[in-house]
């Protein structure tokens, strides 16, 4: 889905982070599930065409979309951002 993602010019970074367990309650039980993180690098204007792929692409049935706005970003880095994304 990563590799989907940074080819569909949908964010232009995305780690990985190892695998982790999640504890959740899904349908009246409480579910335990190995999950992995992906930090998504996008830019605003992507967010819903970014979200409406994972949840065309996710096996779950309600993923995990969590949109958190960068306070601070180096020039440098969003510059490279933007030249990829709106190319």
């Amino acid at each position: 889905m990563a590799e989907r993602i940074v080819g569909e010019k949908l964010a232009a970074c995305v780690q990985i982070l190892p695998q982790m367990t999640s504890v959740y309650s899904w349908k009246g039980t409480i579910q335990k599930e190995g999950e992995y993180l992906l930090l998504i690098k996008t830019l605003g204007g992507k967010f819903e065409a970014l979200q409406t792929f994972i949840l065309s692409n996710h096996s779950y049935e309600v993923p995990e979309i969590v949109a958190i706005g960068a306070e601070r970003v180096s020039e440098n880095y969003l510059a490279w951002m933007k030249e990829y994304l709106e190319a």
